[in-house]
């Protein structure tokens, strides 16, 4: 099958690195892809969507599964689908659950799904007083795209007023802080909940949780992710049932009503509070990088499992009875600033482990770290422990200047 994968991160080099391992055979196509996707397939350096649509028709591309967030909600699956083309992600419509907050917690309203009092607005004195009605923790999100850094947890109330002067104002996130949620502080535990879906059915798959903070001890800034692992024990049957009855069929139903079907990733941050799922937001690809620890527990076809999908005829598939435990290296100076290019160095690769490549480009055959979360860790075994402990064997077998990485990526389950 002729595939092309829409992205540059870690995310997409385990998609593509996960289809070479499908039984049939695969050529990748990478839009723009990175220094290491060019040893999986091909890259393509098209930027405008209509472009690339052009080079899918005239190569024959069979699939196009899309990684990033922009890309879709820039419409890119419409722009496709417009063109005949097999494409597996939302529409610009259905994309909406993720690219703005305040549209998804009203749709979490209107279908009764669970979430943390809130209230959307682009006034001032509105939120304000909303925030006076609140305890001393304080949740203020700007309602568009921030690349996973637009929330900002308020520990008083004067600090939350402030946060969301700055956003309204443009002066912290520009135009996707122009209106703003507020919400009540949960205290709880935080699970990442994806559902692979085509309009209609969906299959669940392991529930991982992520490690926002940049430090061991979930201290520092928050960063797009250090680290992550599934499946997360803290997750029991009981509560994926009722993720799946409470929020992803009634999301489903509410995105048909809404005209705009889901088919693709349905990526859920839940908090659990006393046993009881509530839904923080929505997004609606493959996290990153948590997709680099769920592709090693997808059993099957892949290709044949999103195809399917993108054709709105899902099949259930069988997941690994094992866990994957995912550990970033990342540059010196991450996540304030660029770093300089460092050169990466691969001394051995354990058993049962494997690298999914980001933030790094190829100059003369070799690998170098240009990116702040230059690349991924990954290790598999039957217990988190064993898992973790090859992920971190195979993360000091690597070294570039300035690599910096969590200690103890998985302490939840451990």
């Amino acid at each position: 099958m002729n595939i092309l994968i829409i992205g540059s991160g870690g995310r997409e080099y385990a998609i593509g690195l996960r289809l070479t391992q499908d039984n049939q055979t695969h050529n990748l196509f990478f839009s723009p892809g990175n220094g290491a996707t060019a040893n999986l397939g091909q890259n393509v350096d098209i930027k405008d969507f209509n472009d690339l649509a052009k080079f899918a028709l005239e190569n024959k591309i069979e699939l196009t599964i899309v990684g990033p967030e922009n890309a879709l909600s820039d419409g890119v699956v419409d722009i496709f689908k417009a063109n005949n083309l097999t494409i597996f992600g939302p529409s610009r419509a259905a994309a909406r659950l993720e690219s703005s907050k305040a549209y998804m917690k009203e749709f979490l309203a209107k279908n009764s799904i669970r979430t943390a009092r809130f209230i959307n607005t682009n006034n001032y004195d509105e939120a304000a007083e909303f925030i006076d009605t609140l305890g001393d923790i304080v949740v203020v999100k700007a309602d568009g795209l921030c690349a996973g850094k637009g929330v900002i947890i308020a520990k008083s109330k004067d600090e939350a007023k402030t946060a969301v002067k700055d956003m309204l104002s443009g002066e912290s996130f520009g135009a996707a802080g122009k209106r703003v949620v507020v919400e009540e502080f949960l205290g709880g535990f935080e699970l990442s909940f994806f559902a692979i879906c085509d309009g209609n059915s969906f299959v669940s798959l392991p529930v991982a949780q992520d490690h926002k903070r940049l430090l061991s001890g979930d201290e520092g800034p928050n960063t797009g992710g250090m680290g992550a692992y599934a499946p997360s024990p803290l997750a029991n049957e009981e509560l994926i049932k009722r993720v799946e009855k409470e929020v992803v069929e009634p999301t489903l139903k509410g995105m048909q009503a809404e005209n705009a079907p889901f088919c693709g990733v349905l990526f859920v941050g839940l908090m659990v509070v006393n046993d009881v799922p509530y839904v923080l937001e929505f997004n609606v690809r493959f996290g990153d990088p948590e997709c680099e620890v769920l592709m090693p527990l997808i059993r099957g076809e892949l290709g044949e499992i999103l195809h399917g999908a993108a054709l709105g005829k899902l099949s259930k598939f069988e997941l690994e009875n094992e866990i994957a435990v995912g550990v970033v290296l990342a540059s010196k100076d991450y996540p304030y600033k660029s770093s300089p290019a460092a050169k990466i160095s691969v001394e051995n690769i354990p058993q049962n482990s494997h690298i999914a490549y980001a933030g790094v480009s190829l100059e003369g055959g070799k690998l170098y770290a240009t990116g702040g979360r230059v690349l991924v860790a990954v290790g598999k075994g039957t217990s988190v422990k064993e898992a973790r402990d090859r992920a971190y064997e195979l993360a000091k077998n690597i070294q570039f200047d300035g690599m910096q990485y969590r200690d103890d990526i998985g302490y939840q389950a451990l």
